[in-house]
């Protein structure tokens, strides 16, 4: 199957008004993190009916179909890539996760890191323990996406009850000034907390004041609404 069916296959999928909803979605005007993204319109749905379609494609033209300037194209990309990872053998799911990291400057959105990370980064480090310290770096980064990858690719160790990088990049990330971190660690800490409240509690106990508004309030959205309330109030 060629890399020109499927942009073909894709774009039978187009709609204009979904275009224009996404460019407002992710934010793509003047001075916001999506500027210069450009979209066609197509759904979610529809991205992973063509990624099922054409997941036998080779890296080569992933790779070339990364490189796109079109949202939709590189995000089909990266469902190709998962799909790719959960089903190959122990040799392609190191290529995927070699390349995956290798190509990372252009999963360059939200959408893309939090479909991609743990799927694909976050399930090969859990495998491979020692891959896991370059959580660290990125982390650190003074890249976005690279500091959302640090922390949502930490969910494929959340959903196996380890939660010692979640719980060590969270405490970093709190210093994260964009609210697509603050976002992202609340979250991961929500998915903790469904499995340890203690250690998610402690954690907001004892940060509380570094913690972020929106970081919080993701974190503790599933508590019933009397601890959720004391929370807000600082305890």
């Amino acid at each position: 199957m060629s890399l020109t069916l499927l942009k073909k296959t894709l774009r039978s999928y187009a709609s204009p008004a979904r275009m224009k909803t996404n460019e407002w979605f992710f934010k793509t005007g003047k001075g916001q993190y999506g500027y210069g993204d450009k979209f066609m319109g197509v759904s979610d749905p529809d991205s992973r009916k063509v990624a099922r379609q054409f997941a036998t494609i080779p890296l080569t033209e992933i790779k070339k179909l990364l490189q796109s300037t079109i949202h939709e194209e590189r995000a089909t990309a990266l469902k190709i890539l998962v799909l790719k990872f959960k089903n190959g053998d122990e040799k392609l799911q190191k290529q995927v996760y070699d390349f995956y990291l290798k190509n990372f400057a252009l999963v360059n959105n939200w959408d893309l890191v939090d479909g991609s990370a743990y799927k694909i980064a976050g399930a090969y480090m859990l495998t491979h323990p020692k891959e896991a310290r370059i959580l660290d770096t990125y982390a650190q980064s003074n890249n976005l996406w690279e500091r959302r990858l640090s922390i949502i690719a930490t969910l494929a160790f959340i959903r196996n009850n380890e939660f010692t990088w979640t719980m060590k990049n969270a405490k970093v990330l709190l210093a994260d000034s964009h609210d697509l971190t603050h976002k992202a660690v609340g979250w991961m800490l929500r998915e903790v907390w469904k499995r340890d409240s203690k250690i998610v509690e402690d954690f907001l106990m004892k940060n509380y004041k570094q913690i972020p508004r929106t970081t919080l309030r993701y974190a503790i959205e599933r508590m019933d609404e009397k601890k959720r309330k004391r929370f807000l109030k600082g305890i």
